[in-house]
């Protein structure tokens, strides 16, 4: 079986009991406005032990700037969903041709405390694919390990204050990159999904 049809069944097989990261707008104050609708490319390289691409922003973008994320961005009107979405900005952002992603399915929806809804779209890519960062958004691309991300052992719960309140997220450290925020959380929640269809 190919990775995209494994990852594909891991996608669309029921989980009543599984518990998903929903999101972290509860803590602030816009929680009860409606959220912009985003996507994200989870781009898997299908090789022996494959790997997931990410970025880390550049240190000048308004929001998230320096953080560690996936490539995407929000769902344009002239997109035709958010799988359609997740591939303009893969293109957009690291030069990723969309007809080299084979898509496996969408992942679970993650709310962000900037008011995003962002929806992970899984795709399967070649280990040779090219990529070039879009140097005004991207400041690195680089690859980890699928089993490392997966691993709940890097799974680090953490805990901040931020705006008067305490604030719980995930974080996994991956040589000199901290992925946290929504990006581990979509993470988490992958793995659980992974997890739970074995």
């Amino acid at each position: 079986m190919s990775l995209a049809e494994r990852l594909r069944r891991a996608l669309h097989a029921p989980a009543p009991e599984l518990v998903l990261l929903a999101g972290d707008a509860d803590d602030i104050a816009f929680a009860d406005s409606p959220a912009v609708e985003a996507a994200v490319l989870v781009p898997i390289t299908d090789r022996a032990e494959p790997g997931v691409i990410l970025t880390r922003r550049t240190d000048t973008l308004r929001r998230h700037a320096g953080q560690v994320a996936f490539p995407g961005g929000r769902v344009d009107p002239g997109d035709a969903d958010v799988v359609a979405a997740a591939l303009r900005e893969a293109e957009e952002e690291i030069a990723l041709d969309p007809a080299l992603v084979e898509v496996a399915g969408l992942a679970d929806r993650y709310r962000t405390v900037t008011g995003f809804e962002v929806t992970p779209v899984v795709g399967v890519v070649p280990p040779d694919a090219r990529t070039a960062r879009r140097e005004a958004e991207v400041a690195d691309i680089f690859e980890v390990p699928l089993a490392f991300l997966l691993d709940t052992a890097n799974h680090v719960e953490a805990t901040v204050e931020w705006q008067g309140r305490e604030r719980h997220y995930y974080e996994i450290l991956w040589d000199d990159f901290r992925i946290w925020g929504a990006t581990a959380a979509m993470i988490v929640n992958l793995s659980r999904r992974l997890r739970w269809t074995g």
